[in-house]
C-alpha cells in the first residue's frame, strides 16, 4: 500500500512534465520553409507607400504546391484557396503576414503599415523672405488618398492672419484656402485638421517664418524642455504689429546654461543630465556637449561630446574670443579649457583628475590662480565668465562666491597647493552668490543677479565702484538693487541655476535674460530686459523658462 501511495504521484509528475514538454514544442509548419515564399507590393497609386487604405497585391512564389491559407495578422479572417489575394489593411501599426501550404509548411514575413496625415508646404515666396503686413503666401496640402474617399478640411489660422484684400480669417473649410498674410512676426502656425472618409487624421502644422520690415538684432534663448528660439529685437513696436518668436525647431538640450553667438553661429553648451553633485566615481554620467547651430536652425553640428566620461567635465558655461577664435569652457567647478571654433566631432578624452586629461587640458584651474587656498578652495563652483579688456572676470558660487579677477600673466604653469599670491585685479563682490553678470564697460556699469535669500535681485553698479562693494551692508547701498527676484529652487545649494545668463545689447545698453520665478505673484518666468530708460526690468515675454540667452548683433529682417 505503502508503495501505490508514492507511485502515483511520482507517475502524475512524470506525466506533467512529459505534457509539459510536448505543449512546448514549436509545431513543425511554423519552421521557416525555402521551398515556401511570398511577394508583396502596392498596386495602383502611392506606389512606394504602405499606407492605410492600399491595395497590398501578395503573390505566392513558392516553390511546392498545394492548399494555401492566408493570414494577414490583423482581426481578418485567414484567407484559404487563393494564390495571390490582395488585401488592405484599415490601421497603422506592423504585421506579422504568414503564408501556409497544406502539407508543405509556412512561411512569414512583416510589413509595416503607415498611417495617413496631411503634410503643408508653403508655396513659392518672392524674394524668398515672408515680410509682415506685405507678403502674401499660398498652403499647399498633399494627403495621401488611395481609397478615394472624401476628404473634409478645417484651417485653423494664427491670430493676425488676414486675407490678401486685408479681411480677417481666422478659419477655412476649402482644400485651398487662398492667399493670405501675416500681422505679427514670428513663426506663425497654421493648423490642418481633417477628416478621410469621415476617420479623424493626425492634426499636419506648418510655421511660417514672418520676418519684421526693418532691420533689427536677434536674441535667442533656450527653452527649459523645449526648443532653441529667436527673438527679432524691436524696442519700439509698432502699435498694428506683435513680435513673436521664431522656433527654430532644434532642441535646446538637458541643461543649456549658456548660449554664444559668432560670425552667423550659435553655439549651445549643454551641462547634461547630471550637472549637480553626485558621486560619479564609477558611473560615467557624462552626456553634456557643444553644438554648433545656424542662425535659420536649419543646420547642427557636434562640436565636441564628453561621451560616457566624468559627468563633471561636460562644458558648462563659455566665452568666445572672436580674434583667436577660440570657445573658452568651464566644467562645474575645476577650470576652463579651449576649443577653437572651426572643430567639429571632437570627443573629450578625459578622466576624473586634471592629470588624466588626455586632450582639452585646462587652460586655467583653480589651482593654478593664487586665490586657490587664498580664497576659494578645490570645491569651489564654476559660473559665468568674460574678459573685460585685458582681465578676465570669473564667477564662482560656493567654497569662495563673488567675481574673480585675473589677467592671462597670472595663471600658473603648475598648480599650488593653496596660499597663493593673488592677482593684483582683487576679488569683486566677495561671499556673494553671483550666477550671472555682464559688465558694460562702455558706459562703465556692472550688471549681476545675485542669489542670496535676503538680497536676491537684479542689480546694477558703477564699474567705478565696484570694488568697494566689501559686504552685503555695501550692496544694499540705495540705487543698486533694480528689482528682487525669488528664483525657482532648481539645483543643489551653491549649484542653483537661477538667472544662469546674461547678455547685454552694446548698442543701447539694454540687459537681456532669462528667469525662472519662485514667486510668480512677485514676477512671472520669462524672457526679462533691463531697460536703461526707465532704469527697471520689463517682461518681453512671459511664462516661459529659459536658460542661456545670446545676440546676434548682425541687423536683419529674419535671423
Amino acid at each position: 500500500m505503502k508503495k501505490q501511495k508514492i507511485f502515483f504521484p511520482i507517475v502524475l509528475l512524470l506525466l506533467t512534465i512529459i505534457s509539459g514538454c510536448v505543449d512546448n514544442e514549436p509545431n513543425v509548419e511554423d519552421f521557416p520553409n525555402e521551398k515556401i515564399s511570398f511577394s508583396y507590393a502596392v498596386t495602383g497609386d502611392y506606389s512606394l507607400d504602405y499606407l492605410v487604405g492600399s491595395v497590398i497585391q501578395f503573390t505566392n512564389n513558392s516553390q511546392v504546391s498545394g492548399t494555401t491559407t492566408w493570414d494577414f495578422g490583423d482581426s481578418t479572417p485567414a484567407v484559404s484557396g487563393e494564390e495571390n489575394p490582395t488585401h488592405i489593411y484599415q490601421v497603422a501599426g506592423t504585421y506579422l503576414v504568414k503564408l501556409s501550404i497544406a502539407g508543405e509548411g509556412t512561411s512569414i514575413k512583416k510589413i509595416l503599415i503607415s498611417d495617413i496625415f496631411p503634410t503643408i508646404t508653403v508655396g513659392d515666396i518672392p524674394g524668398g523672405l515672408c515680410e509682415v503686413k506685405t507678403t502674401s503666401i499660398e498652403l499647399n496640402v498633399d494627403i495621401p488618398n488611395p481609397q478615394n474617399l472624401e476628404i473634409e478640411y478645417n484651417w485653423i489660422f494664427p491670430e493676425g492672419t488676414v486675407t490678401e484684400d486685408g479681411s480677417a480669417i481666422t478659419s477655412s473649410t476649402q482644400a485651398n484656402p487662398g492667399k493670405i498674410k501675416f500681422l505679427n512676426v514670428g513663426s506663425q502656425k497654421v493648423r490642418l485638421q481633417t477628416k478621410l472618409g469621415g476617420r479623424t487624421l493626425e492634426e499636419g502644422t506648418v510655421n511660417v517664418q514672418v520676418a519684421y520690415n526693418l532691420f533689427v538684432k536677434t536674441l535667442y534663448y533656450a527653452v527649459k524642455g523645449g526648443n532653441i528660439m529667436a527673438y527679432k529685437l524691436v524696442k519700439e513696436v509698432p502699435a498694428d504689429i506683435k513680435i513673436y518668436p521664431f522656433d527654430l525647431g532644434v532642441k535646446s538640450g538637458q541643461h543649456s546654461f549658456n548660449l554664444l553667438f559668432n560670425d552667423s553661429l550659435l553655439y549651445v553648451l549643454d551641462a547634461g543630465k547630471q550637472y549637480y553633485y553626485v558621486n560619479d566615481v564609477d558611473m560615467n554620467l557624462g552626456d553634456g556637449k557643444i553644438s554648433v547651430v545656424s542662425r535659420d536652425g536649419k543646420k547642427v553640428e557636434t562640436m565636441l561630446t564628453n561621451n560616457g566620461g566624468y559627468a563633471f567635465n561636460d562644458p558648462y558655461y563659455g566665452y568666445i574670443d572672436a580674434a583667436s577664435r577660440t570657445l573658452y569652457f568651464s566644467d562645474r567647478n575645476l577650470g576652463i579649457s579651449t576649443i577653437n571654433l572651426d572643430k567639429r566631432n571632437e570627443t573629450m578624452d578625459a578622466g576624473k583628475e586634471p592629470t588624466d586629461r588626455k586632450n582639452f587640458p585646462y587652460w586655467v584651474q583653480n589651482a593654478t590662480l593664487g586665490y586657490y587656498g587664498n580664497g576659494y578652495v578645490f570645491g569651489s563652483m564654476n559660473s559665468n565668465f568674460m574678459k573685460v579688456g585685458d582681465t578676465w572676470w570669473w564667477s564662482k558660487t560656493y567654497a569662495g562666491e563673488g567675481l574673480f579677477r585675473f589677467k592671462d600673466a597670472d595663471i600658473l604653469k603648475t598648480p599650488i597647493t593653496g596660499g597663493g599670491v593673488r592677482p593684483a585685479s582683487g576679488i569683486v563682490l566677495p561671499n556673494m552668490f553671483i550666477k550671472s553678470f555682464v559688465v558694460d564697460q562702455p558706459r562703465g556699469f556692472v550688471y549681476f543677479t545675485v542669489y542670496n535669500a535676503s538680497d536676491a535681485g537684479f542689480y546694477k553698479v558703477p564699474l567705478s565702484e565696484i570694488a568697494s562693494i566689501l559686504d552685503f551692508a555695501g550692496l544694499r547701498v540705495a540705487g543698486r538693487k533694480i528689482v528682487e527676484l525669488v528664483p525657482d529652487s532648481e539645483g543643489s545649494a551653491g549649484e542653483y541655476v537661477s538667472v544662469c545668463q546674461m547678455v547685454l545689447d552694446a548698442e543701447d545698453g539694454s540687459v537681456y535674460f532669462g528667469y525662472r520665478s519662485g514667486d510668480p505673484v512677485k514676477m512671472k518666468s520669462g524672457l526679462k530686459r533691463y531697460n536703461p530708460t526707465t532704469n527697471k526690468v520689463e517682461s518681453v515675454i512671459d511664462n516661459v523658462e529659459i536658460y542661456g540667452v545670446t545676440i546676434n548683433n548682425a541687423k536683419s529682417k529674419l535671423f
